[in-house]
Order: C-alpha cells, then structure tokens, then sequence
C-alpha cells in the first residue's frame, strides 16, 4: 500500500531553547515495517512523545491517517489508533496473560461492558489467537509475574495488538532480551507486519538487521538518512554520526 498513515512536516520541538527535534519531515506508508535509529540524545523518544501527544510540537505537524493531531490530548489520539508499548513492559503482574488480553479487549468498550462477564465467543477467539502468535499458550493461564522478560515483551505486544491500532508505536522491545528471546520478539514483529503498521525504536544492531525494511536515521532531533540497512551501514554521514560513541560496533 502507498497510502500515507503518518506525515510529518517541519516539525521542531523546543524545550528552553533546546531543540529536542528540529524541523523534523518524515512520513510512513500504511502496512510499513520502520525502523528508527539514533544516538542517545538524537530526539528518538521525544519523536514518539509528539506522535502519541504526550508533547506538542512548538511549530509544524503531525498527520496521521490525513488528521492533524495537534488539537488532540494523548487518550484521543490513542483511541484514533496509535498504541505505543514503552520499553519497559507494562503487565498486570497478578493477573494472566489471558486476563491481561482480555483487559486489553475491553480497553475500547464501555466501563460497564468492561465488567460484566466473561468475554463473547468472539473475542475469544481473537485471544485465543494472539495468545498463539505471541507464542504463551503454555503460559496462557499462570500469573504474569512469572514470566520471563522476553515473555512480558511479548505478551505487552499482544495487549497493544488486542486495542486493535492502526499504527504500533514500539520502543526498544529487546532491551534486556537474552539471544533467543530478541529472535522471538523479532519474528513476532514481523508476523504482525503482515496486517500492521509498525515503527520500532531500537539501538541493538542485530535486531535491526533481522527486522529492518526501511530504517530513518535520527541525529540532532532530525532524519540524517533513510534506506536500507546495507544503505545505511554504509552512509558517510552515518558512520560520522556513531563514530566515537558508544554504538560505533553495532553499526560497523
């Protein structure tokens, strides 16, 4: 698909005086994997932070599926179909991963639908199955808390899938993963490619390279390059960028 389900344009975010993004133009295509990039202060988070409405832009816009989103508080555009998971997995610890997809279910209902019984045979179903593509039906019935944390990433994926977003807002979802758990969580992502938009923030090189289809370079609050990972492993600019910081392996 060609259509655009997020524009940027001249965005710059100035916080006393500092320039946390700075006219910033990006867009992302409808059913796209992205993958953004940067060095620690690039403007990465304050990125994420301007799509969701967490923060307002100081001047230019945010489009999302043709909407301007500066007039909308951050609850409002998640309802609109932006569903962000922070990089630090955030489960209902005493409840099970089922329970946790069926809150997650529910997260678009009415309070009062919310509480009333058990789930329809439909949405069911719909857990049954995200249940399966996050790989927990073994665990689908034990507290969360006992969980690895590749498994919580995992499973806080499948919360965000069940609110059912058009676009998936994820940040660093292999921090902290064993080797195993980061190929697990990057073959989930790309199996929710197949029917979502998603753009994932990442510093770990090799779970890039694994995931990537595009990836956008941030440096200084705006897009350095965009293209491939070979294209961008290859970039001038970019290796300027890392060389000397503490990514400069991961890049080489």
């Amino acid at each position: 698909m060609s259509e655009k389900i997020l524009e940027i344009e001249n965005l710059t975010v100035s916080f006393d005086g500092f320039k946390a993004i700075n006219n910033l133009n990006f867009s992302m295509n409808a059913g796209e994997l992205r993958v953004v990039i940067g060095p620690n202060g690039a403007g990465k988070t304050t990125f994420m932070d301007v799509i969701t409405g967490k923060t307002k832009p100081t001047t230019g816009q945010v489009t999302f599926k043709g909407k301007n989103l500066r007039p909308y508080a951050e609850h409002q555009i998640a309802r609109m179909g932006i569903g962000r998971k922070f990089q630090t997995p955030r489960v209902y610890q005493k409840l099970t991963p089922r329970e946790n997809l069926e809150l997650s279910c529910a997260a678009s209902k009415n309070v009062f639908a919310s509480l009333l019984g058990r789930p329809a045979a439909g949405e069911r179903r719909t857990i049954a199955g995200l249940l399966e593509t996050i790989g927990l039906v073994p665990k689908a019935d034990i507290l969360a808390e006992l969980l690895s944390h590749g498994e919580k990433q995992r499973l806080e994926i499948g919360m965000l899938v069940a609110q059912s977003p058009d676009l998936l807002l994820v940040d660093e979802p292999v921090a902290g993963l064993t080797d195993e758990e980061t190929e697990n969580v990057g073959s989930l992502l790309l199996a929710l490619a197949e029917s979502h938009s998603i753009m994932v923030i990442e510093h770990d090189m090799e779970f890039v390279r694994q995931i990537a289809r595009k990836v956008t370079v941030l440096h200084q609050g705006t897009v350095l390059c965009e293209g491939t990972m070979d294209e961008i492993q290859n970039d001038p600019k970019v290796i300027e960028v890392y060389l000397g910081t503490e990514e400069t392996e991961h890049v080489e």
